[in-house]
């Protein structure tokens, strides 16, 4: 790997590299969406070409998807795989219980329905991203666009009777233009710095018209891989109610990595 790397991204792949453990040869595998989900799609690009791993990937998004083809990985659709044995993922935001909040990437939606197809869902993340409580990351929410705005008025209404500390939503862009999902969808940020009630919002907003899907995932992960800038990595399993931790050195030399550096 690069030396050029900073903190973070040692903090990324050091978490990437340690997951890898949960994949097993034969194994039918959901890929996350994000940057530290591509360390590990890259991670485990070297397993296939280096040490002749075989599986199965079913990506959460078509940037994913591409890359893991890119890095010789076989993918496949959710419908192909039918059922998964791991998938493994970023996360925006986790707390003690293992809740998180995803779609920063904008890929919640087909996130959140491949880790609930899965036997096992394993987090992958920088030190940064735990949190005592959820809601300092904005939570993403997947709208249809038709009648979008009047989506985000009921939301932002409903936002009142929430336990929440904010209720302020903006419309996610690319540029001059709406960011529109795989799925074809919009996406509102709901900025509400604390979240008191994560469960009980959850099922408030998918019971809305117009909401798809929402950012807040309770109860579906397994375990967090943890890296921390010097090589550290902690890995938590909240069924086992294990924690361990390890250490990963660093090879200093130019690889399939160097590219993720950004």
């Amino acid at each position: 790997m690069s030396g050029e790397l900073s903190p973070i991204d040692k903090a990324k792949f050091v978490a990437a590299k340690r997951a890898c453990d949960f994949v097993e040869d034969g194994m039918r595998v959901g890929l996350g969406t994000g940057s530290t989900a591509a360390w590990l799609v890259r991670c485990l690009g070297e397993m296939v070409r280096d040490d002749g791993l075989r599986i199965k990937g079913v990506p959460t998004s078509s940037r994913t998807a591409q890359l893991a083809r890119d890095v010789g990985i076989e993918v496949i659709s959710l419908d192909e795989a039918k059922w998964l044995d791991l998938t493994i993922d970023g996360a925006d935001e986790f707390d003690g219980d293992l809740n998180l909040i995803k779609g920063g990437g904008g890929a919640l939606l087909q996130e959140k329905i491949v880790a609930t197809a899965s036997d096992q869902m394993v987090v992958i993340a920088d030190v940064g991203k735990e949190v005592q409580h959820l809601g300092a990351f904005p939570l993403p929410i997947e709208v249809i666009p038709f009648g979008w705005q009047t989506t985000q008025a009921l939301v932002e209404e409903t936002l009142i009777s929430m336990d929440v500390l904010g209720r302020n939503s903006t419309l996610r862009m690319n540029g001059e233009v709406p960011f529109i999902t795989d799925e074809g969808n919009y996406i509102l940020d709901l900025r509400l710095n604390r979240i008191g009630n994560a469960r009980q919002l959850a099922l408030v907003l998918n019971q809305m018209p117009g909401v798809v899907e929402n950012g807040l995932f309770i109860d579906i992960c397994d375990a967090v891989v943890i890296g921390y800038g010097d090589g550290r990595v902690e890995v938590r399993d909240i069924n086992e109610g294990t924690v361990a931790t390890d250490r990963l050195e660093f090879v200093e030399t130019d690889n399939l990595f160097s590219d993720l550096s950004d």
